[in-house]
């Protein structure tokens, strides 16, 4: 199991970074620090839990009337040609597919806590057709590595941490951010597709890409018409209202078809504080073996040796200072969240460095704790190819964020 590995990596290598530091630096703080580190990491991990109960509850209670009123069915019919192409493994207008369809268009929209009830349900429910419960099914690896690649149209948050600092234009990296989560999410479906043998070359699944191309390609047409001013307060409204939009339709079907909507949230929800409960101690596993890895100093000497690799080979070396963000970005999203607020602190919201981490911000998701969170909510312990897809689909994002922020910013 990779996941057993790369955690126990995690652990040995703090371990051997604190004692050369303590050997040759006379650092006498560093073993301290790892052990804080673990009780601030779990504590983090369950703050983290705490506050993902209110959310899922509150999500879960809008899908379980989304499933009551029908609409979950219509949506699963609506994209059942393309899922079926994409999951084979799944049956036709299976309920995960709404599930899906609904995580992926939170994700796309910027709105991380609306995605991540959706995908969890998504999860629950292929869990009920995987003949090996503890074995990462296909599909379920699929959609993983989709929500990895972090596939974005409007970039909210770093959009909102952008005007903060005082942007000139807070809405400037949007762009960037498509493209490079559009190669991710494509390098992410290209990988899986090729393990699991699935056939892209296919009339369904191209047309619906290029619906889907189609449509983002109005949108970034459409909002790039607008003033800079404009940009922003646009952006907010188009994500929140089709969110809401969302719920009140649910609410509204389930009301014709005579459900007691009230009742179908309260049950709903009692199954988003159940997964919320379940996925502590995954979480907090895999936060306190990155939270070690951090505090021994083993991150800030990978950057400095990447800095100096590249410097002798004669590349320029301005992206480095964004690196920082795009090594903790499949690690922790918090944590990449601090190293770019760093960056912007440090560099400057409109510098180079500033920039190019707000693009390596939005450019991929946070793999581990993805993987923590959506397979620890349905007890699978064999992650089998789920890591490696999942990194390569990151690996693409931020070289090509990297390569975008040279070309749009240098």
């Amino acid at each position: 199991m990779v996941l057993n590995y790369i955690w126990i990596a995690f652990f040995l290598i703090a371990f051997v970074v604190a004692l050369l530091r303590l050997l040759f630096l006379q650092d006498l703080e560093i073993f301290p620090n790892l052990v804080n580190a673990t009780f601030d990491y779990a504590r983090t991990g369950f703050e983290i839990s705490l506050g993902l109960t209110g959310v899922l509850t509150l999500w879960l209670g809008f899908m379980k009337i989304a499933e009551k009123g029908g609409m979950i069915q219509l949506m699963t019919r609506a994209i059942g040609p393309f899922f079926n192409r994409l999951f084979p493994d799944l049956p036709k207008n299976h309920p995960a597919y709404g599930s899906m369809m609904m995580n992926l268009a939170a994700n796309m929209l910027g709105l991380d806590n609306a995605a991540t009830p959706m995908g969890l349900k998504a999860m629950k429910e292929m869990q009920t057709v995987n003949p090996h419960k503890e074995s990462a099914s296909n599909p379920q690896i699929m959609f993983l590595v989709l929500n990895t690649s972090g596939l974005t149209i409007i970039p909210i948050s770093i959009m909102v941490y952008r005007a903060q600092f005082g942007a000139a234009n807070p809405a400037d990296i949007f762009l960037p951010i498509l493209l490079a989560t559009f190669f991710s999410t494509l390098a992410g479906v290209l990988t899986v597709s090729l393990v699991q043998g699935i056939k892209l070359y296919d009339k369904v699944i191209l047309s619906y890409l290029g619906g889907l191309t189609a449509a983002v390609g109005i949108l970034i047409w459409g909002l790039s018409q607008l003033e800079r001013d404009q940009l922003q307060v646009v952006s907010l409204l188009i994500a929140n209202l089709t969110l809401f939009g969302f719920i009140t339709l649910f609410i509204v079907r389930a009301m014709l078809k005579k459900v007691n909507v009230y009742e179908a949230f309260v049950e709903g929800g009692k199954e988003g504080f159940g997964i919320a409960i379940k996925i502590i101690p995954y979480l907090i596993a895999i936060l306190v073996a990155i939270g070690v890895f951090r505090a021994s100093g083993a991150m800030d000497y990978l950057i400095d040796g990447v800095a100096w690799l590249f410097a002798h080979l004669g590349v320029d070396t301005r992206f480095v200072d964004a690196l920082p963000t795009a090594l903790m970005k499949p690690l922790s999203g918090s944590g990449a969240r601090g190293m770019m607020i760093d960056a912007l602190e440090t560099f400057g919201v409109d510098s180079f460095a500033g920039r190019l981490a707000s693009i390596v911000q939005g450019a991929t998701d946070t793999t581990f704790y993805i993987i923590a969170v959506y397979f620890g909510s349905v007890g699978i312990r064999r992650t089998r190819y789920a890591v490696g897809c999942g990194l390569i689909a990151d690996f693409t994002g931020i070289v090509a964020a990297i390569l975008l922020g040279y070309l749009f910013f240098a």
